[in-house]
């Protein structure tokens, strides 16, 4: 790949600049066209290597500071299923499945609940037990102390635009 698609890559990790031609804007950094940038973005789309575009809400500036990861121990053969009704749920926002690290670390589900408070991200935590019927599954709720880092994926190793 040329350098040029490179940086475009590179510079939409970092997100989509805010300007109101933000394709043109990524144009000009990256010394193409808009429409070459746009073809770009489009073969990406095509090939899969952009599945979609999205943002990173910093949740904490708008007062959403209650961050709980719940972590579940669930049947091998459950995970899944439960996965994706978890998955499913609005105030999800978080779900994936990992390997269990026994005995210390028995969990293998994964899924986040942000809220304003506390008190409300575990009142929403209980209608979803309640609602997929989880009381008897094992699982914690860690609560975020500290956001050290929070952005969207990398995978340039040009990582500064």
């Amino acid at each position: 790949m040329s350098a040029s698609p490179q940086r475009l890559r590179s510079l939409l990790e970092a997100g989509l600049p805010l300007t109101e031609r933000p394709w043109r804007t990524l144009a000009g950094q990256c010394g193409m066209s808009e429409d070459e940038v746009l073809a770009w973005v489009e073969r990406w789309q095509r090939e899969g290597l952009i599945k979609r575009l999205g943002l990173v809400v910093r949740h904490h500036a708008l007062g959403i500071r209650a961050n709980a990861m719940v972590v579940w121990d669930l049947p091998d053969t459950a995970v899944a299923e439960v996965g994706r009704r978890l998955a499913a749920e609005p105030a999800v926002t978080l779900c994936y499945r990992r390997r269990r690290c026994p005995p210390a670390w028995p969990y293998n589900l994964f899924c986040m609940i942000h809220g304003t408070r506390r008190e409300r991200v575990l009142t929403v935590l209980d209608a979803i037990v309640e609602r997929h019927g989880l009381q008897d599954v094992p699982h914690r709720v860690l609560f975020s102390l500290k956001a050290y880092k929070q952005c969207g994926g990398r995978y340039t190793r040009e990582t500064q635009p």
